[in-house]
């Protein structure tokens, strides 16, 4: 890792180098938070596949295209003078303190599923936020990452019992699931149903179940 002095000099290079895109490039000068957010999801899906791959090279790589990202965003609330980039991290950090009470605080937890409900607990008490166990989950989220927000957080308020969670990724189940899940498109393609929106369905069936109890 950089020292502190090395870290701070490239992240404030970035970001000169990021308002300089920005004034002199036109199509930098044409972006906005709505165009520019599908080009983030991208980079986001490109990291994902790099944390997958073992690739520590590929993976150094693609954080830098989403801090570019991150940067770019914060710009953009700079220029409406409504934040800046020192703005976001200061806002991450106090965030990142507040949800970790065990850590920052004299809280005691017994394992990892209790860091995640009271994760859950203190997000629902912060001001704007949506309220409900399902407050502020996504609707465009694709539909394998939907179903499994919305079972997490029934979990985590103890309306959606599951099976005890290790905290380790067990990679014969990760494939065995892979499997099945496959198996499962495979269904669908055969009958015709698009299995994107068959998912989706079920899962905002189980979100109004869920809602109404």
């Amino acid at each position: 890792m950089c020292p502190d002095s090395d870290a701070s000099q490239a992240l404030v290079a970035l970001d000169a180098l990021t308002h300089r895109l920005r004034r002199e490039r036109p199509w930098d000068r044409e972006q906005n938070e709505r165009s520019i957010v599908p080009h983030t999801v991208e980079e986001a899906y490109e990291l994902a596949d790099a944390a997958h791959s073992g690739d520590d090279a590929k993976l150094l790589d693609e954080l830098g295209d989403v801090l570019f990202q991150v940067l770019f965003l914060a710009l953009l609330l700079e220029e409406r003078g409504t934040g800046d980039l020192a703005q976001v991290a200061e806002h991450c950090r106090r965030k990142l303190i507040r949800r970790h009470p065990h850590v920052f605080a004299d809280t005691e937890v017994a394992d990892a599923d209790e860091v995640l409900r009271n994760w859950d607990a203190i997000k629902a008490t912060e001001p704007g936020r949506e309220r409900g166990v399902f407050g502020e989950v996504p609707d465009n989220l694709p539909a394998l990452l939907y179903a499994r927000k919305l079972q997490r957080r029934a979990a985590s308020a103890g309306r959606h019992p599951t099976a005890e969670d290790t905290g380790r990724e067990d990679q014969e189940s990760f494939h065995a699931i892979g499997e099945r899940l496959f198996a499962l498109v495979d269904e669908a393609r055969l009958a015709r149903v698009d299995p994107e929106l068959a998912l989706r369905a079920a899962a905002q069936r189980f979100r109004e179940t869920i809602g109404e109890q």
